[in-house]
């Protein structure tokens, strides 16, 4: 049976429906987003949300590639890289 469960990303709130088993895993879900969200947006607050969103969406999507690829101690350097070159670019595009 799914439930609504309210996680907050970026000061904004959705409701999403889970099931009990999976809320917990949602949650923690929501809090990676909200993190990594933070983390490339930096101290620059006038990112447009949609676009940080697909950014931090393609660096998620990027480390999981690259773990399943067996490359996972190699996928966080290179997503801490990824992450700084998507700030870089960001400034740049923001200045």
């Amino acid at each position: 049976m799914s439930e609504p469960v309210t996680v907050r990303i970026l000061d904004r709130e959705y409701t999403v429906g889970v099931s009990e088993a999976e809320r917990d895993s949602l949650m923690a879900a929501a809090r990676l987003l909200d993190a990594r969200m933070r983390e490339l947006r930096g101290g620059n607050k006038m990112v447009a949300a949609d676009r940080l969103a697909v950014l931090t969406a393609l660096n998620l999507a990027h480390e999981l590639q690259q773990s399943r690829a067996g490359g996972h101690a190699q996928a966080g350097s290179d997503a801490f890289a990824l992450l700084d070159a998507a700030n870089r670019k960001l400034d740049a595009l923001l200045a």
